[in-house]
């Protein structure tokens, strides 16, 4: 078993590997200008299931979110069976005009050092402390943590929108490098979590052909707010790790 393929894969953050060659992606995004509506304040407690190598794994990932006076705050801290706390993270910065604007986003592994990728709004770029590559800041940029509220976002603001094929575009830093991210509205659909059965709308995140990049699987729930209620990461040799949320408390 290799614990770093654990922390590859898994935590409420963890949603994408750096890509190799991010200069490629320098110019491959535009500004996101479309009307958002920040979900409320809330803690939320996931439980964790995956399978590694043949053997199944349990876990925890508590999710701290924090919003308000054009402000934001996101905390997450996740720990697996085995290992213990296997990873760190934070982003914090604005609410603008184009929704969730960070302005730091820091990632601690198991056994590895603090990532930082820095959103310099007076420069209007993003960097990175473990890359050299830097990308224009245009409005709209997300990072591994931020990406998925502000998916919530935009849902919440517009869900007439998200139909079935719908297809919804963030440009996303995360340990090292950015890169343009794809999600797709598969359908809404029944799951079982800890508050119940819930119903909630299905999104996917694809590799593009030939990339062995992972699938995310997102599922926000229309009656709680739209917060991420189900994340699942998974690979083409059939490994995952899902993580399924069966507490919110509001703040």
């Amino acid at each position: 078993m290799r614990p770093l393929l654990l922390t590859h894969l898994l935590g409420a953050t963890v949603l994408c590997g750096a890509v190799s060659g991010a200069s490629a992606f320098a110019g491959e995004h535009e500004a996101q200008l479309r009307p958002v509506n920040m979900p409320p304040s809330a803690d939320l407690h996931y439980t964790l299931k995956a399978r590694q190598k043949g053997l199944s794994l349990s876990g925890e990932a508590l999710v701290s979110w924090r919003v308000g006076e054009g402000k934001y705050s996101l905390v997450a801290e996740t720990k697996a069976q085995l290992f213990g706390k296997i990873l760190d993270s934070r982003s914090e910065g604005k609410i603008d005009n184009y929704g969730i604007a960070p302005d730091l986003f820091v990632e601690k592994r198991m056994r590895k050092e603090a990532t930082t990728a820095t959103f310099d709004r007076a420069a209007k770029t993003l960097s990175f402390n473990a890359g050299k590559d830097t990308y224009p800041l245009l409005g709209g940029e997300q990072d591994r943590s931020s990406a998925q509220w502000q998916l919530a976002a935009l849902a919440r603001a517009q869900p007439d929108k998200f139909t079935p094929g719908s297809e919804w575009r963030l440009f996303v830093a995360g340990r090292s490098s950015a890169q343009p991210w794809s999600f797709k509205v598969v359908n809404r659909e029944k799951i079982t979590t800890g508050l119940g059965e819930v119903e909630a709308l299905h999104l996917v995140k694809a590799p593009p052909p030939g990339d062995k990049d992972q699938v995310i699987d997102l599922w926000l729930a229309p009656a709680h707010d739209w917060y991420p209620v189900q994340l699942r990461y998974s690979d083409e040799e059939g490994e995952f790790i899902e993580q399924t949320v069966d507490k919110i408390s509001k703040k």
